[in-house]
């Protein structure tokens, strides 16, 4: 087991465009949030990141470069009932030491796994300046990515494919609770990862926490454009191992856990937005690659 404080740089850029009728909030930037969207509007966001993992205890001295585009398209059914897609475009790159000695790298782009989830507000308490609310959520994986692609070295390894090939559920509940002055988001989730070409991705739990604090202006008033809120979330992972023709694989899964500082720039109509996640602390599974920057 491997056990490390690291730091991993990953950068979140964000768009979120509402429509005409709808309301911008401060929202989380890593996860969801229990906020409604308004009955019969639209919500979308678009959010840009970029990811490596390396520290490879192996003499293969392993790099994965990821850089991404996220689309989620969300609708208010009801003003308690949302439904949301997302569809990532990945570009991953993996460069390795072959035992000749000559490094060698390996690419792989195109679109992702889309997700397709609804959520439901099951309470609310609201009153003057504040609101409560708390919102199931339940979905699946689908497999738009291509999970078979290769190169002149053979086919790609899983992690480097663009899809898993399965059908995955996920569920879990948010609770939001929010003020004139700050928000406050809170995930439990859970992620089901089935079997595809003889191989299964280990089961993901996730804690997720974030707090929006309202930086500017200190005091409210008319005519203000926007407001400029600062962000700390703090994202816990637990994986289980991953399946190989039915065999755990023994350098896969662990915990993480990683703490993202970053700003938000809310008017009424978008939200302009980034965020680093710097991962203070990992127990990884045999050799596998730990977040790096």
């Amino acid at each position: 087991m491997k056990q490390k404080t690291t730091f991993q740089y990953s950068l979140l850029a964000l768009l979120v465009i509402q429509s005409p009728g709808a309301r911008a909030y401060a929202a989380p930037q890593t996860f969801n949030t229990a906020l409604p969207v308004a009955e019969d509007e639209f919500v979308f966001r678009q959010q840009f990141i970029y990811r490596r993992l390396g520290n490879d205890p192996l003499s293969t001295d392993r790099k994965i470069d990821v850089v991404g585009s996220i689309s989620v398209l969300g609708y208010g059914v009801s003003g308690n009932f949302s439904i949301f897609g997302v569809l990532p475009y990945l570009d991953k790159e993996l460069e390795l030491q072959m035992p000749g000695g000559s490094r060698v790298t390996r690419t792989t782009r195109g679109l992702g796994d889309a997700r397709l989830f609804g959520r439901y507000t099951i309470f609310r308490d609201d009153a003057p300046g504040r609101t409560f609310r708390v919102a199931p959520f339940a979905g699946i994986e689908v497999p738009t990515g291509d999970d078979n692609d290769s190169d002149n070295l053979g086919t790609l390894p899983a992690t480097l494919q663009l899809g898993s090939g399965s059908w995955d559920p996920s569920g879990g509940v948010i609770v939001t609770y929010q003020t004139l002055q700050y928000q406050i988001d809170a995930q439990a989730s859970y992620k089901f990862n089935n079997e595809a070409n003889n191989f299964t991705f280990g089961d993901e739990a996730r804690l997720d926490a974030s707090l929006q604090y309202r930086l500017w202006p200190r005091d409210l008033g008319p005519g203000v454009p926007g407001f400029l809120y600062g962000v700390l979330e703090g994202n816990f992972l637990h994986a289980s191992e991953n399946k190989n023709a039915g065999i755990d694989d023994a350098n896969s899964g662990g915990m993480s856990f990683s703490l993202s500082p970053g700003v938000q720039y809310v008017t009424k109509r978008w939200i302009a937005e980034a965020i680093i996640q710097v991962s203070l602390f990992q127990d990884l599974n045999g050799s596998a690659l730990e977040e790096d920057f």
